[in-house]
């Protein structure tokens, strides 16, 4: 037992660590563009964040990142190293290949973006100069992420957690000085923190970049593309890349219903949001540890360690997340009111609402996200996407717009029927992974 957990923590610790660090990025530049800017700025910086990192995580993050991983670390636990070396290169091509599209994308199109979005008239001009600065580090935030994918594969999960840390320090430290003017920089709020924001992204991707001499095989873009291998990337890829689709695109759906209830509930919503990525990282970095653990134990064909790995994890998950949801329901105050000027306590009551509801769905979360990165480490994207679809797509859109947009209910429904949402995900996706693991593992055993 002891030496399972070890091994999980090992992997998982600095996976949590490196999510709640890109998070914190996102907190602080809430809080200090809330302090700066109010509820308009944290409408403009949000919105702009959520359509990035909506496209940057249905194709990189959660498609050819997570991919790789499982792909690279199976090939490592049957100690295929030459197959793993050919994955990681095509990998990198094809970020090379997204980072072009998506900067040229939101550079030129960012305000027709926005307007698509239902920002307001006076959010899509300060949106527009965030997402129009941020373009430029699109290309580095996607290789680096690439790159972290291939670390992870094999069972690196320290290099992802410095580089994140090294990007903390760049944006928090730039948007201090450059949201504030301070230190005889000029002040450009929402500005300067599209420019931290940027320059810390550059700082991590070099660091990453450096790195790359530490892994088991080398990386070379001039290596021959195999058809084959491209194929297994892509195809694994893709039901990825649509489940996390099927969440993001319904998520930013959501937002622009939000929007519609007006800036208020949208800037408590936004904050509740924030906060609650606090948790989500840290279920989110378990789930990647055992994307790689799962991997690497089905690869060498040792299916009680595999299942010993999602076990001791879920219950790892589920102990982290539960304390947040604890800290949720009983400091709900104090949390939003670190997001806002103290004047504004309209946003402060309507948030403190919205994360109580909130505390209710931590702990199905944790499960769920354990579940579905065990099941693609095991090289099965398309059970989770079919899962995350049915429960986002088929019951929390229509519940929201229903009652959000034909009725008008407040923005404390949008968090009542996400809790039912994420119930309702962990019960199916621990149903069919049960079921699928008595008809191919159990066996084995």
């Amino acid at each position: 037992m002891f030496k399972i957990v070890g091994e999980i923590l090992k992997l998982a610790l600095p996976a949590v660590g490196e999510m709640i660090l890109y998070m914190m990025i996102w907190v602080f530049d809430t809080i200090m563009i809330g302090q700066h800017s109010g509820q308009l700025g944290v409408s403009a910086v949000g919105l702009s964040s959520e359509i990035i990192y909506t496209f940057f995580n249905i194709f990189v993050a959660m498609g050819i990142s997570i991919s790789v991983t499982s792909i690279v670390s199976r090939s490592l636990g049957a100690k295929n190293i030459v197959k793993a070396e050919r994955i990681s290169n095509i990998a990198v091509k094809i970020g090379i290949v997204l980072g072009v599209i998506f900067s040229f994308i939101f550079f030129i199109f960012a305000e027709n973006i926005l307007k698509v979005a239902g920002a307001g008239e006076e959010v899509i001009f300060l949106g527009t100069k965030y997402l129009k600065i941020c373009a430029f580090g699109v290309i580095f935030n996607i290789l680096t992420n690439v790159f972290n994918g291939v670390y992870r594969g094999c069972k690196n999960t320290k290099t992802p957690l410095y580089g994140a840390a090294i990007m903390n320090m760049v944006n928090v430290s730039l948007d201090y000085i450059l949201i504030f003017g301070k230190f005889g920089a000029p002040e450009l709020g929402v500005k300067g923190a599209a420019i931290a924001t940027v320059l810390g992204i550059i700082s991590a991707f070099i660091f990453s970049l450096s790195q790359l001499k530490k892994l088991p095989f080398k990386l070379n873009l001039k290596l021959k593309t195999q058809k084959e291998d491209l194929k297994e990337l892509v195809f694994l890829g893709i039901p990825s890349a649509c489940q996390e689709a099927a969440f993001s695109i319904n998520r930013l759906i959501n937002v622009a219903i939000i929007m519609t209830l007006g800036s208020l509930s949208f800037a408590a919503n936004q904050i509740t949001i924030t906060i609650e990525s606090i948790s989500f990282m840290p279920g989110w970095g378990f789930a990647v540890a055992l994307t790689t653990l799962a991997g690497h134990s089905v690869g060498e064909k040792d299916y009680l360690k595999t299942r010993n790995y999602i076990n001791y994890t879920i219950l790892l998950s589920v102990i982290v997340m539960g304390i947040t949801a604890v800290i949720f329901y009983t400091f709900p105050t104090e949390l939003i009111s670190l997001f806002i000027k103290e004047s504004e306590q309209e946003v402060i009551d309507l948030g403190v609402s919205c994360l109580t509801i909130a505390a209710i769905e931590q702990i199905p979360m944790s499960i769920a996200m354990a579940l579905e990165g065990a099941m693609k480490g095991m090289g099965d994207t398309k059970t989770p996407f079919k899962v995350v679809f049915i429960t986002n797509w088929l019951i929390r859109l229509p519940l929201v717009y229903y009652f959000l947009y034909l009725n008008r209910f407040p923005v404390t429904t949008f968090w009542k029927i996400t809790a039912f949402q994420w119930t309702i995900e962990a019960i199916l996706i621990f149903v069919v992974f049960e079921l699928k693991w008595k008809k191919k593992y159990s066996k084995k055993i």
